[in-house]
């Protein structure tokens, strides 16, 4: 066990360049992969993910696929939940899963020399998870005390409330752990139903970065997936940002409101995109530099921090954003945030915000491989986001290539204040509703 700590803090780190050397590799079986050798440490991280999280849970099943993955390692073939925990400490192996609404991921870690004993749990797992009715007692009550707790957080309110007027009905709509109601009535037929429409080959990204060979990954794939269903269930059908512009408030008793705020976003494959990239980092994207930082924290104190990200699912894309005030100076922070919008929009960038936003960008993103567990995340994800395999070898000169005249034409289309909307959950003095 001690070797096992000292690994995973001594992974390896590549050069202060993002030309990783990838490998697509094809198992026997068909199924395909990204990989990076690196032989001189005997650990391998191993990246599984499947497109379709909890948008794939059915009419009144909501929170299904949630409860479902958190299932997964809690027991399976003849182990239950204590007998596989221990197996996987006696070799050495980590095996998580995580549940989001377009993907459900796994990420194991081990050793070299464990991998065929890792690899089975893997696969029992994947493949035999046994969903007993103890377990489904236990995380259900886990689950069903996370949502509770939801309830008197305003965090959760306020993201709640925004998914819900942007997106309605659709799965996006809703909470990705369900509600009360319906994670309290799912049964073992329900959970069984959600692992089988959301584990399957046709949906499967994978990525390994460590001490295995192309030839060793194409036999994992085909051992550790290879008997698992062809296909799952369909895909929900895209959906637009659909929120109405303006301010709606949900009253809380907090001595500090909380906000959320967005207008529809933009697709990664839109020729426009590095470009709203680097004006989001200018907004409200870069922490202290940022427009929004200076404007609404440093300036005037509205707030201790304030900031932006662009969100593009896999059926809808928003641009979205969030801060916490007191309930006397909620009113003034909203008032800055979109007065800052409306100025994006009319008067776009300076050359000196450009020049800063592209050395932050460039600069930042090579460290964000230092690691066999973070390069793992990293190819899994440009899989699913359909990038190219020398992706991380031409980014930075796809932001180097953005010009003002770009920039700022893109700022005038892509930032929308008469489209903007603020969710607030608490007290705010002086703001008064426009939107329901």
């Amino acid at each position: 066990m001690i070797r096992y700590a000292i690994l995973f803090v001594a992974l390896f780190t590549l050069p202060l360049k993002a030309e990783v050397p990838i490998q697509e590799v094809t198992s026997p079986g068909g199924l395909k992969a990204w990989l990076v050798e690196e032989h001189s440490i005997p650990f391998v991280a191993l990246e599984i993910r499947f497109r379709g999280g909890a948008v794939l849970d059915e009419p009144g099943k909501e929170g299904a696929t949630n409860l479902m993955a958190g299932l997964l390692e809690e027991g399976a073939a003849d182990m239950d939940s204590r007998a596989f925990a221990e197996a996987k400490e006696e070799v050495a192996t980590s095996i998580g899963f995580d549940i989001y609404d377009d993907m459900i991921t796994v990420s194991t870690r081990y050793l070299t020399e464990n991998a065929d004993r890792s690899l089975d749990l893997l696969r029992a797992a994947l493949i035999e998870p046994t969903f007993d009715q103890p377990s489904i007692d236990r995380v259900r009550g886990q689950v069903l005390a996370s949502l509770n707790s939801r309830r008197t957080d305003p965090d959760a309110i306020a993201g709640d409330a925004m998914s819900s007027a942007a997106y309605g009905d659709h799965p996006y709509g809703r909470h990705i752990g369900g509600t009360v109601d319906s994670v309290t009535g799912l049964t073992r037929d329900d959970i069984v139903t959600a692992f089988r429409n959301a584990i399957a080959k046709d949906r499967a990204y994978i990525a390994a970065v460590g001490d295995i060979t192309a030839e060793e990954l194409g036999a994992v794939m085909d051992r550790v997936l290879g008997d698992m269903p062809a296909e799952g269930a369909p895909f929900p059908d895209a959906v637009p940002f659909g929120a109405d512009p303006g301010v709606s408030v949900t009253p809380f008793d907090t001595p500090q409101s909380v906000a959320r705020f967005g207008q529809p976003g933009m697709s990664i494959d839109d020729p426009d995109f590095f470009a709203a990239f680097i004006l989001n980092t200018i907004m409200g994207g870069s922490g202290f530099e940022s427009r929004l930082m200076q404007e609404v924290r440093e300036k005037r104190g509205l707030t201790y921090g304030i900031g932006t990200y662009l969100i593009d699912s896999d059926y809808s894309e928003a641009y979205m954003g969030s801060f916490s005030s007191q309930n006397g100076r909620m009113a003034e922070a909203v008032a800055v945030v979109q007065d800052e919008w409306r100025k994006m929009a009319e008067d776009g960038v300076t050359q000196e915000e450009l020049d800063a936003a592209k050395l932050y960008l460039t600069g930042s993103y090579p460290l964000r491989f230092d690691g066999n567990s973070n390069i793992a995340n990293i190819l899994a994800s440009m899989q699913m986001d359909g990038y190219s395999i020398d992706y991380p070898a031409t980014r930075n000169d796809k932001i180097e290539a953005v010009t003002l005249e770009e920039a700022n034409r893109v700022a005038g289309e892509f930032f929308q204040p008469e489209n903007l909307r603020f969710v607030v959950v608490g007290q705010p003095e002086g703001l008064e509703p426009t939107v329901n």
